[in-house]
């Protein structure tokens, strides 16, 4: 059975080949080639990510409580939800709005904005690692804001590191999700214009205290 013809296929083989001299590159060149630029500096490519992935990320020290809540206070009146841990209860001290811990259960409808950790932040293409342990299933999907707080030294190389600490840790084991958020929720599917908050918060914060 002869292959059947591909004209787009063979365009874009023949433009590779005139750029490579007229010699075609064999599968394994292809494949030894890096998908990503190189990463240096885990913080400014993380920054540098999360700008071109439409998320908000500021940088702090030792003042995540003060960023949160200013943050908080700028958001339409409303419930917040947040994950139930010592750093995030110490990061909502002193908060007077309206709130609901995730040992409480999930997330109200109308949560204005959800709180949690995350397991690491992916520096190569500004991702978040994070699991049901983050404040459960829905904390990252159901409020129009999810804010994230963590640490310089939660900050990872790549998705490979990232899964590997993750096999290491047992985290598949001990939680019913594992999720990697590359910026906020959107979709270009209808003629192909881009729409924001499509399945998930149009708003996605991360704060990183630069001494953690």
């Amino acid at each position: 059975m002869s292959n059947p013809v591909n004209p787009s296929r063979e365009r874009i083989l023949s433009r590779i080949e005139n750029a490579l001299g007229g010699r075609r590159p064999t599968a394994n060149e292809i494949a030894k080639r890096p998908v990503f630029p190189p990463v240096g500096n885990l913080l400014e490519r993380f920054v540098a990510e999360c700008k071109g992935n439409l998320t908000d990320c500021f940088l702090v020290e030792n003042n995540t409580r003060e960023k949160l809540q200013e943050l908080l206070r700028d958001l339409p009146t409303g419930p917040i939800f947040a994950e139930d841990s010592p750093r995030i209860r110490a990061a909502l001290s002193g908060f007077n709005g309206s709130r609901r811990w995730s040992s409480d259960g999930p997330p109200f409808e109308s949560t204005q904005a959800t709180i949690t950790g995350a397991h690491l932040l992916i520096a190569q293409t500004g991702s978040l690692l994070v699991s049901s342990s983050c404040g459960g299933r829905g904390a990252s999907v159901v409020a129009p804001v999810h804010i994230v707080v963590a640490g310089l030294s939660q900050i990872v190389t790549d998705l490979d590191e990232a899964l590997a600490i993750t096999y290491k840790e047992q985290l598949a084991r001990s939680n019913s999700f594992l999720g990697v958020i590359t910026g906020c929720s959107r979709t270009g599917d209808i003629e192909k214009l881009l729409v924001i908050g499509a399945h998930g918060p149009k708003r996605l914060v991360v704060i990183v205290d630069k001494n953690r």
